[in-house]
């Protein structure tokens, strides 16, 4: 039987942030050394879905439908909506770059 391998929160967050940049799938596992493809749709559904605490879960933990961020203290809890508001701002302000260039060059 395969050992189940484990990803830090980090990768995780570098896995989305690399998808989210445009970067393909194939281009992601090679930098991260993610050997699913599988994983990282199922980490940016998550992402999507507002679940990034589940990148927090451990190996063999199975998820419960509304258990996960209870089990979390009220500190961490903040700090990944901090995380995750970041990001959204930084996809913001990257698409406010690139629509930005469009009207320039449109004029």
């Amino acid at each position: 039987m395969a050992k189940k391998v484990h990803y830090s929160p980090e990768v995780k967050w570098d896995a989305v942030n690399m998808k989210l940049a445009g970067r393909s799938t194939v281009e992601v596992m090679k930098v991260l050394g993610i050997k699913s493809k599988t994983q990282i749709k199922r980490w940016m559904s998550w992402y999507r879905n507002g679940e990034t605490h589940r990148f927090q879960q451990p190996v063999g933990k199975q998820y419960t439908y509304k258990k996960g961020i209870e089990e979390l203290s009220e500190i961490e809890c903040l700090r990944l909506r901090i995380k995750q508001l970041e990001m959204h701002n930084e996809i913001l302000g990257k698409l406010n770059g690139i629509l930005g260039k469009q009207q320039r060059s449109n004029s």
